[in-house]
């Protein structure tokens, strides 16, 4: 036979290779090592013998003499008693070959005792502050062979298996083996995890080792989210099942700059972190481990070693999923939904939203049908909306919150779709079925505050790093919660990823920010003292202004056909101009596409809540909003703030009886209809329900079961609605020139003594509908109306006390024939009949 060559396999037992390459006899290679002296090593051994056999006997276990008795048992030579530090102190890092113990037989190549591991990074690999576990752990390359190291807690004997080779590494105590094996390169192998006393096949798992691995995360990744640039974070950070180096598994990292040191514990190692230590990716405060074997439905959280040395359990701020609460584990998920939606995508973004009808039914998924799960209610919800003729649902906050009663606004797990009601891809299908009925989707999105949660993200990694670092910044004295950090690159990353990731994942169409009045603004519920003014003596909080700015610029370049929606209490100039338009105050525009009127809101329910009587005293507040109406892009709210702790339902807060209450409910849909500016109506609403509402049973739907003897007066509620939304879908004058002066014009608007307003919409033909309400309990006949020129005749199309509606059904039967009667500045005007407590809409015949 002639000789042939080393094999080229890396995976085929070799002889070890000294540093020129060539291969050497196991022998020569031997006396190449250095070598601790015999004194040394053997006073070191015997008093790590003896200190091992004491603490097992005091512990009432085996001492090492057990363990070699039954692995004599088992067949296999026994081990002898070893110290589980260096033999030499003084040069913990010296080369394999050193140690005092025999070698073992593995395949016929002699496994070699791997050099002793530091005691600095045996510690910090136990109490979990290494930074670079991988430095110490998994196979690499020596003088004499490939050294291998495994931390397997617990373990009875763990054995290295590659093609041709299986060796059992050396037990060098508290969880540690390792060996040299004869190797000259590391080939692909797994490690054979023996926890039991024999090696029954039952008590042995194979798994692959996670720090055989190069790092996940490119040098892009890094800069990026360095920069705080990083748009798709998602797919960086959090839990991600991938094949990595041709291995199935899931790559976990983490934000945490300040921690000494992050190990990942989950249902998959029994949540002890010790076997799983990750590794910091430099100065980005990145951490990462890529596990193998992991996949979907793992249950996770990140074992953070903060500052001071403690350890703190925290649940991953990018989870894409959570457990259900209170539970609070975060689970390795991925999309599978394909969607269905390629038309209304498309299709979206074709006008824009300021300039389209925008009617939205404002919904609490978790109590619009208690019990349901998102499939459910795809079933039942988009069926609904588009009977009553909604373009769009607003859905309150969908993102993971521990506690119910916050209704979403308390957020914990902002990547997560709450898992009450089923799992992100069933909240895809939601959405998807949603979009195939032809309505848009909107979320509330809360990005100005989360609670204090120990296990979630408040001094995440033992410092303030999602808050902000002064404590007078970083508490929200309102609700007992905590505010973003909106200076810092990192946690601006976080919320417009955030943004980005719901319209892009989701294919969410709108975002409503929640509570910007408390970002914008230093002083927001603070007296005098509590708070710091700018860098120009100013109150205005200048990071929340740049991270909103950059969060809409964003999102309307990342997601054509997206609008952004600010609830935005007070006066801010520019709160929907564009970005980079500088106001009087020296501001950009915040970039929202549309804002809540919340002026509005507030003064048209103070009048309609007075008794008729006393209505002309607050004829001003319902005209009022038409001097700042163009201001900025409005929506009208009627949202679940109005009608919870007190407030009362809708027509609940109307004066009179029953008849009145609701005949000024249905007027005042009405003009808010025909009022300059989109219109949102909580669920509940729609067919006047009396009571609040109450997240704990949501809406009462048994007014509208027909045994119910009321029913009709529900029934004929909801019946306007869906009128109201047909006539105003199909009625350009109505929503086209929505944000600009020439849509509207004032017929009426001091009337007070009357109780009426009338007025004129205007699409961009000029095409005119007359609205004209008459908030007294009175019929008023032959009330004259002044109306434009060169129109024939005009038709009721609305008549809010039509009998089908409730209403007494006083009506105009015939078209109105303008007569050349000069009234409110107009050369014609026709004689109205006006029912009491309703409001008309009228069209050109």
């Amino acid at each position: 036979m002639t000789a042939r060559p080393p094999s080229e396999n890396p995976s085929e037992p070799q002889p070890p290779l000294p540093a020129n390459g060539v291969p050497a006899p196991a022998d020569e290679a031997e006396r190449a090592a250095p070598t601790a002296s015999a004194a040394s090593a053997a006073s070191a051994a015997s008093a790590a013998k003896e200190g091992k056999e004491a603490k097992a006997a005091k512990e009432g276990k085996a001492g090492k003499s057990g363990k070699a008795e039954k692995a004599g048992k088992s067949g296999k030579a026994p081990k002898p008693a070893r110290s589980a530090k260096s033999a030499n102190p003084a040069n913990p890092a010296e080369d394999a070959g050193t140690h005092p113990e025999p070698a073992r037989e593995a395949g016929g190549h002699v496994v070699r005792p791997a050099p002793p591991l530091a005691d600095s990074d045996r510690h910090r690999l136990l109490d979990g502050s290494h930074h670079d576990p991988h430095a110490v752990l998994g196979a690499r390359p020596g003088k004499a062979g490939v050294v291998v190291r495994a931390l397997r807690p617990y373990a009875r004997a763990v054995t290295v298996v590659a093609k041709d080779l299986r060796a059992q590494l050396h037990d060098d105590g508290d969880g540690f083996f390792s060996g040299v094996l004869p190797w000259r390169k590391v080939p692909e192998y797994s490690l054979l995890v023996r926890y039991g006393a024999t090696a029954d096949e039952t008590d042995e798992v194979e798994v692959r080792d996670p720090y055989r691995f190069l790092p996940t995360l490119g040098d892009l990744d890094l800069h990026l989210i360095g920069e705080g640039r990083h748009e798709e974070l998602w797919r960086a950070l959090g839990a991600q099942p991938m094949v990595h180096e041709g291995v199935t598994g899931t790559r976990f990292t983490v934000w945490a700059p300040n921690a000494r040191g992050v190990r990942i514990s989950g249902d998959f190692n029994y949540w002890d972190g010790t076997v799983f230590p990750m590794r910091s990716l430099g100065s980005t405060g990145v951490w990462e481990l890529f596990v193998p074997g992991v996949g979907e439905g793992a249950l996770y959280k990140f074992d953070i070693t903060r500052p001071d040395g403690s350890h703190t359990l925290r649940a991953d701020p990018m989870a894409r999923r959570t457990e259900v609460p209170p539970s609070t584990a975060s689970i390795v998920t991925e999309a599978h939904h394909v969607w269905h939606d390629e038309e209304w995508m498309a299709h979206r973004g074709e006008v824009p939203m300021h300039e389209a009808p925008f009617s939205v039914y404002e919904v609490h998924l978790a109590s619009w049908r208690p019990g349901l799960t998102y499939r459910q209610l795809a079933l039942q919800l988009p069926a609904y909306v588009k009977d009553l003729g909604f373009t769009h649902v607003e859905l309150m906050p969908v993102a993971e919150h521990p506690f119910g009663g916050s209704w979403g606004y308390q957020v914990t797990g902002f990547y997560a779709p709450t898992s009450r009601m089923g799992t992100p891809d069933d909240f895809r299908f939601l959405v998807d079925a949603l979009h195939r009925a032809g309505i848009g989707v909107i979320v509330d999105w809360v990005p100005a505050h989360f609670p204090k949660d120990e296990w979630a993200l408040a001094q995440f990694d033992g410092r303030p790093l999602y808050e902000h670092s002064d404590p007078s910044r970083a508490e929200h004295p309102d609700w007992g919660t905590l505010e973003f950090d909106f200076g810092r690159t990192e946690v601006r990353n976080f919320l417009v990823a955030n943004a980005v990731y719901w319209c892009e994942e989701f294919h969410i169409d709108g975002l409503r920010v929640d509570a910007v009045a408390s970002m914008l603004y230093l002083d927001y519920s603070r007296e005098a003292g509590e708070w710091t003014p700018n860098e120009y003596g100013g109150r205005e909080n200048l990071d929340a202004v740049a991270f909103l700015q950059e969060m809409n610029a964003t999102v309307y370049r990342r997601c054509p056909g997206v609008v952004t929606i600010a609830e935005e209490s007070t006066a801010w100039d520019g709160v929907t101009r564009a970005t980079h338009h500088a106001g009087p105050g020296g501001f950009g525009g915040l970039g929202f596409g549309l804002k809540w009127n919340m002026g509005w809101m507030h003064d048209s329910l103070d009048y309609v809540s007075k008794e008729p009587v006393h209505r002309k005293y607050h004829h001003g507040e319902m005209t009022f909003s038409m001097v700042y109406a163009y201001s900025e892009n409005y929506v009208l709210p009627i949202s679940h703030d109005e009608v919870v702790h007190g407030k009362r339902s809708l027509v609940s807060k109307m004066p009179g009886d029953w008849w009145q209450q609701r005949a000024n409910h249905r007027a005042y849909l009405g003009y808010m209809w025909a009022h300059p500016g989109k219109q949102l109506l909580f669920m509940g609403q729609e067919f006047a329900q009396g009571a609040e509402w109450s997240e704990g049973h949501g809406p009462d739907w048994w007014l509208l079961d027909p045994s119910y003897t009321a029913e009709a007066d529900h029934r004929g509620v909801r019946d306007l609605v869906r009128d109201l939304n047909a006539v105003y879908g199909r009625t350009p004058a109505l929503w086209q020139r929505d944000t600009v002066p020439e849509g509207f014009s004032w017929v009426e608007g001091d009337a007070g003594e009357d109780n009426v307003f009338a007025f004129l919409r205007f699409d961009a033909e000029g095409a005119p509908l007359l609205a004209v309400s008459n908030f007294s309990p009175v019929v008023r006949h032959e009330y004259r109306i002044g109306v434009p020129e060169g129109i024939s005749g005009w038709t009721e199309v609305i008549n809010t006390d039509a009998g089908r509606y409730g209403g007494g059904d006083v009506f105009n039967l015939d078209a109105l024939k303008p007569e050349a009667v000069p009234a409110h500045g107009r050369p014609a005007s026709v004689r109205l009949t006006l029912p009491p407590l309703a409001t008309l809409w009228l069209k050109p015949v």
